[in-house]
Formats: C-alpha cells, sequence, structure tokens
C-alpha cells in the first residue's frame, strides 16, 4: 500500500512564486515583443487601398488630405479618427476603414450624390440623395439642373420628399419646378423655370399634389381666356379651397376650378 505524504507549505509556497515568476516572466517577453513589433517600420501604414464609386477623389489625392493626419502603425491605429479625417472631406459621406496586415488600410468609401441646393445662392451647401444638407464646392457639381431647397434647419429631408412628390406634377405643362421653400411657419412656395410663383398654402403631400394637380389641369384653359398660354404666368395663389388666383402678363384676375364632368 503506497502512501502519499502532503507537500510541505513551504514547498507549496515555492511552487506558487515559481510559477508567478515564469508567468510575469512570459508576460514581460510577450509584453516586449509586442511591443517591438509594433514599433517596427514593417508595420509602419505604406499603401492605402481606396474602394467604392468615387469621382471627386483618387487615391492620390485622398493619401495627401488625409495620411498626414494619421499616426500609428498597423496596430496602434486609431481608426475612428481615421474613418473620421475621411468623412471629413467635403464630398465624402460614410467611410469604412479596416487594416489590412502587414502595412496597408483598405477604405471602402460612400461619396455624396447631390439632387438638390440648399439655401440661398451664395451658400455652398447642398443635399444628398438621403435628405442630408452637407457643404462642398458647388462649381464641382457635374450637374447643371438642380433644383434648389430652402427651409428651417433639419427640414431638408421633408422638403426633398414634398420636390419629389410635387415635381412630375408641373412637368405637364413642360415646364420643371426650379425652387421649393417652406417658411417657419409650414407654408410652401414653389418656383418654376419660368419664373413663375406658386403659393401652395400648408397641409400634407396629398393635399398640396391636389392643389397643384388642379391648377396644372385648367390653368391652360384659364390663360387662353385672355389670350395667354401657361408660360405667361407671373404668380398663383393656390390657397383657395375652390380655385385660385392667378397673375397673367399683363392680366390679374381669380379664376375658380373647372368643375367636374
Amino acid at each position: 500500500m503506497n502512501f502519499s505524504l502532503p507537500t510541505p507549505l513551504d514547498v507549496k509556497l515555492m511552487n506558487g512564486v515559481a510559477t508567478a515568476l515564469f508567468v510575469g516572466f512570459a508576460g514581460l517577453v510577450l509584453a516586449a515583443l509586442l511591443g517591438w513589433a509594433m514599433r517596427h517600420p514593417v508595420f509602419a501604414i505604406r499603401a492605402l487601398s481606396v474602394q467604392g464609386e468615387v469621382t471627386h477623389y483618387n487615391a492620390v489625392t485622398l493619401r495627401a488630405n488625409v495620411v498626414p493626419q494619421l499616426s500609428g502603425s498597423l496596430f496602434t491605429l486609431d481608426l475612428l479618427h481615421t474613418r473620421q479625417a475621411f468623412e471629413s472631406l467635403p464630398w465624402v459621406r460614410r467611410a469604412v476603414v479596416q487594416r489590412v496586415f502587414p502595412n496597408r488600410l483598405r477604405v471602402q468609401l460612400q461619396e455624396q450624390q447631390p439632387v438638390a441646393f440648399w439655401g440661398a445662392p451664395e451658400e455652398s451647401r447642398l443635399v444628398n440623395n438621403f435628405g442630408e444638407v452637407f457643404e462642398a464646392n458647388v462649381g464641382e457639381v457635374e450637374q447643371d439642373d438642380l433644383p434648389r431647397l430652402f427651409g428651417p434647419v433639419g427640414q431638408a429631408a421633408q422638403i426633398l420628399q414634398m420636390y419629389r412628390s410635387l415635381a412630375p406634377i408641373f412637368e405637364a405643362l413642360d415646364t420643371t419646378l426650379e425652387r421649393l421653400d417652406l417658411s417657419p411657419q409650414g407654408s410652401w412656395r414653389a418656383q418654376l423655370d419660368s419664373g413663375a410663383v406658386i403659393e401652395l398654402g400648408s397641409g400634407t403631400a396629398d393635399e398640396l399634389s391636389a392643389r397643384s394637380t388642379r391648377f396644372v389641369h385648367t390653368v391652360t384653359q384659364v390663360a387662353s381666356r385672355y389670350q395667354r398660354h401657361a408660360d405667361a404666368v407671373e404668380s398663383a395663389d393656390l390657397r383657395y379651397a375652390q380655385g385660385y388666383a392667378l397673375r397673367l402678363q399683363g392680366v390679374s384676375t381669380v379664376a375658380a376650378a373647372t368643375p367636374k364632368k
């Protein structure tokens, strides 16, 4: 029969101390290796790969504008700061930054897609296809027929949505909705490319669409009574329940809506 004697307390303490020393030494060695690796030139960022549909920037301009703001190696680079550096560029809406071993960055960019100018003509703000306002050089906008939207801060998305509802209606007059304003009181005003100003009043998209449709379907007939065409409209006020006030070049009158047959 074999009997195992209990390990003396001093031996247990020595084993514990030895284990702790070994673990501590191994940790120090690992930390030193990691520190060496993070400082080693081989892991310094040397290449930038740009992906996404980008027309206003290329890898060279991005590198010139963003890389000087970055510091650290592949392991120490602050990805949040790097993403913010890319998104601070005027035409960049979103950036996704990834590390690529051993010394590269991969950046997926989403560029701003302008669909309208925002604010006064002298301002350099635009509205993207998400209804977000951003600042950029308007001289770089490739489309020369973008509408202009104007309204309270934070209402760009609502105004863009209303524009998209109303613009097709005015196309029936062979004209274009050139500007749409929303006042702080909630009243809408449209301006056509002919220069005509249309007071739409307040209400939902359906209500404004109904008023605009009534105007588009009857204004040619009303204008013809005064030997004018629809492009002679200087202004119209659609805020009447049963009709609209119309001002033609050289003529001022109030026209009732054509009754339904």
